[in-house]
């Protein structure tokens, strides 16, 4: 009976790794779809609403955004790929740390905005000041932060709006604000949460594009039909000028003769000169013969 017993426990054991999938996780359309990770899952269903957490380095491949961490819900599966969407961004807490030091003051906002396609954000921006302040400087500091985004939160959508707190925009905004009443150090978005996704599709507004400058190339041949009439009359004034130059004459004998007088003239110099140091040396010799 035992035996029996252990026989029937062994087939009932089933190895359940080998019964899991291998399913590729890819980010929303925001970051180009690109893929996060990948995870195992007996079947799709298991799938949905499973949370993963990836920094912005890995999908952008800049060093600077590594301490920006995203999290993503997957809420669609397709064969052996998850479509995931973005639940929010939070910071490091070692960044966070290097930033607040003794002496300074740290003035944190909560704010929820509407965006402009119906989405429902939760923000927390954060301020740091060189010194410590006063609660009413805290306070003016805090309304500045929330006018700014509740503004920000209007005019864009969801994409556009993470994609500026991402980038520094939004904490670049509010810090052009609060310099009047207080030269703020740093301004940026602590963490975000998105609690309602959007109830309307509204395609983000693209850069405009510069124009291709079409007209400077039937430009070039022009230049060159003008500079080609422009060479013709230099020619011409330069066989003018040799036709008017004076000829010159080859030199006569006497030209010649007079050419070469001073040329002798020197050379006699010379010789005297040469004449006097030899009848300066005899007398020496003369002087020094008596003795």
């Amino acid at each position: 009976m035992a035996k029996a017993r252990a026989r029937t426990t062994t087939r009932k054991v089933k190895d359940r790794w080998k019964a899991k999938n291998w399913y590729q996780i890819l980010s929303p359309s925001l970051f180009n779809n690109v893929p996060i990770a990948e995870t195992l899952a007996e079947s799709p269903e298991h799938l949905i609403g499973r949370v993963t957490e990836v920094s912005l380095q890995d999908l952008t491949n800049d060093f600077r955004k590594s301490h920006i961490k995203l999290l993503f819900t997957v809420d669609k599966v397709e064969q052996n790929t998850a479509h995931t969407q973005l639940k929010g961004h939070l910071l490091t807490s070692d960044y966070l740390r290097r930033m607040i030091r003794r002496r300074k003051s740290r003035v944190d906002g909560v704010l929820t905005i509407e965006t402009r396609d119906g989405a429902i954000v939760r923000i927390k921006p954060f301020a740091i000041a060189e010194k410590r302040i006063q609660s009413s400087q805290k306070k003016l500091i805090r309304n500045v932060m929330n006018d700014v985004i509740a503004k920000e939160g209007k005019t864009k959508t969801l994409n556009s709006f993470i994609r500026d707190c991402l980038e520094g925009k939004i904490g670049s905004e509010i810090y052009k604000h609060c310099k009047i009443y207080y030269p703020v150090k740093r301004i940026e978005v602590n963490k975000t949460e998105i609690i309602r996704l959007p109830t309307v599709v509204i395609e983000d507004e693209k850069p405009p594009e510069k124009p291709e400058e079409e007209p400077s190339q039937p430009q070039e041949p022009e230049k060159e039909e003008s500079e080609v009439p422009a060479e013709e009359p230099a020619v011409e004034e330069k066989t003018q000028e040799e036709s008017k130059a004076p000829v010159e004459e080859e030199p006569t004998e006497e030209d010649r003769e007079k050419a070469e007088k001073p040329k002798k003239k020197a050379k006699a110099k010379t010789t005297k000169k040469k004449t006097t140091t030899k009848k300066t040396t005899k007398k020496k010799k003369e002087e020094a013969a008596p003795e």
